[in-house]
């Protein structure tokens, strides 16, 4: 057993991907992402199945309705984090400890910054974001309240939790910029156990509803999080602090907020277009007389199609993980002919995944499979298949264009090239936008609502594969002229060896 354990754990050996063999080098460090990323995914099935099997569908509803708007302070945390993570990379390519260590304070320093800002901030907004998306309290309609009051008090707590959300995704991001993987994978996989335990405490025995799946979370990060640092100040001793550490030049300053603010935005600023997206959906569950339907089948339906969605879009970002420290590392060694080659296994390996789990999503529809994995059978209604099953019909296939996007971010955001990522965040956003705003007016002859046919769904649907399309196209181009022009070296100084 114990030669089990150790070969288990030697894939996991942090990776100097500056050497040997390339493709072996990006398996190896990409496979503990993809672990990662499963585990991942099981506390999120596992999460959805307990608050869908022991919720009923309006805090189910309110739940989901508020991802987005959780994700505006969320995601801007993983952007900020991973564009200072490049840093950290850059800094192990050049083999430079001392800047490595100092990198990994002032993004300290910068997280705790942000941290502030974006809780304070959030927390005084979260009324009004929910009246953005129409989410109100209501003094005559039960149903309408419960919906209002689920979404608030998740919300509300999420936004609490910033800063656990923050440390999380930084200190997983800096160890694998150290090339480690096998960590960030324990402490993903004890912090999903905890979370599914406290997910089972705080909703069956202790019917705390929503608040506990919020709390849940939030505490499972926290431990999980500190525990990281713990690790990373133990395992790695250059990363002790050192007099001088947090003595900040503007140069230094300006190298991880020019990678740090422009992803973090760009991820924050996506944001915009889903939730307009999820206002867009919303409308299907109410008549023209603003009475509620049952059940919310739009909501339901479309929550967790993208819940799917999410599950297989996770392994693409794992391949785009892989391919920033990759890059960012080879790129601070100055090889570009690792870089090349790297960025062309990435795409075979992320095609390879696409066709094998897109043939997987389209099979899941079949009597709308894929929906009792996340309801009771009771919330599972024709209307909630119906919903579910034309946002996976339309958007599954269309996700060669979602893995396209995501080896291009990365991959520019490891080769220093942060403007490109923003500029194609910002396309994404009005894309996303304009499509929900206009192409369902125009096809149902006027505003949305209950009675709106398939093919105005659709519609609706269709903002995300032209989303991930214009944002495609933004990037697809200057990476390759990058990576595979006849001015790379000159450009980036890189040697062709």
């Amino acid at each position: 057993m114990s030669d089990i354990l150790s070969k288990f754990k030697s894939l996991f050996t942090p990776e100097d991907l500056t050497k040997g063999s390339i493709m072996k080098g990006l398996l190896k460090f990409m496979l503990p992402i993809l672990l990662s990323m499963i585990f991942q995914q099981l506390y999120t099935i596992t999460d959805s199945v307990i608050i869908g099997q022991n919720l009923g569908s309006y805090e189910i509803s309110g739940i989901n309705d508020v991802g987005c708007l959780a994700n505006i302070a969320l995601q801007f945390c993983l952007g900020a984090t991973s564009g200072f993570s490049v840093v950290i990379s850059h800094k192990i390519g050049q083999k430079n400890h001392q800047d490595v260590r100092k990198s990994f304070y002032i993004s300290l320093l910068l997280c705790l910054i942000l941290t502030v800002i974006l809780t304070v901030t959030c927390c005084l907004c979260t009324d009004l974001l929910l009246s953005i998306m129409k989410i109100r309290p209501s003094e005559t309609d039960s149903n309408v309240q419960l919906l209002y009051q689920s979404a608030h008090d998740y919300l509300f707590i999420i936004f609490l939790g910033i800063i656990t959300s923050m440390a999380y995704n930084f200190f997983f991001a800096s160890l694998r910029a150290l090339g480690d993987s096998f960590a960030p994978f324990m402490f993903l996989v004890f912090g999903v156990v905890l979370n599914i335990c406290l997910d089972l405490l705080f909703i069956i025995p202790l019917q705390m509803g929503v608040k506990g799946a919020a709390f849940a979370t939030v505490i499972s990060q926290a431990i999980a999080s500190i525990g990281c640092l713990i690790y990373m100040i133990v395992k790695y001793k250059f990363l002790a602090y050192q007099k001088g550490d947090l003595r900040i030049t503007k140069r230094f300053l300006n190298e991880h907020l020019k990678l740090g603010l422009p992803l973090g935005l760009q991820s924050s600023i996506l944001e915009i277009g889903i939730i307009i997206m999820q206002m867009c959906v919303i409308a299907f569950d109410y008549y023209a007389d603003g009475g509620i339907v049952e059940g919310t089948p739009a909501q339901l339906g479309y929550s967790i199609a993208c819940k799917l969605g999410l599950i297989v879009m996770n392994v693409y970002y794992a391949i785009g993980t892989a391919m920033l420290t990759f890059l960012g590392q080879n790129y601070g060694a100055g090889n570009l002919k690792r870089v090349r080659k790297g960025l062309t296994y990435g795409i075979i390996m992320g095609f390879g995944s696409y066709f094998v789990l897109t043939t997987i999503s389209l099979l899941l529809t079949i009597n709308g499979a894929f929906l009792y994995i996340f309801l009771k059978p009771d919330n599972v209604t024709d209307a909630v298949i119906r919903f579910g099953n034309l946002y996976i019909y339309l958007c599954m296939p269309c996700q060669s264009l979602l893995l396209l996007l995501f080896i291009c971010r990365n991959s520019l955001q490891g080769l220093n090239k942060p403007l490109y990522p923003f500029l194609a965040g910002i396309g994404e956003m009005i894309a996303r936008t304009l499509c929900c705003l206009l192409l369902p007016y125009l096809i149902n002859g006027g505003s949305i609502n209950a009675n709106a046919s398939d093919l105005t769904v659709l519609s609706c649907y269709a903002a995300d594969p032209l989303a991930w399309l214009i944002a495609t196209l933004i990037m697809i181009f200057p990476l390759f002229k990058t990576v595979y022009g006849k001015k790379s070296q000159e450009l980036y100084k890189l040697k062709d060896e």
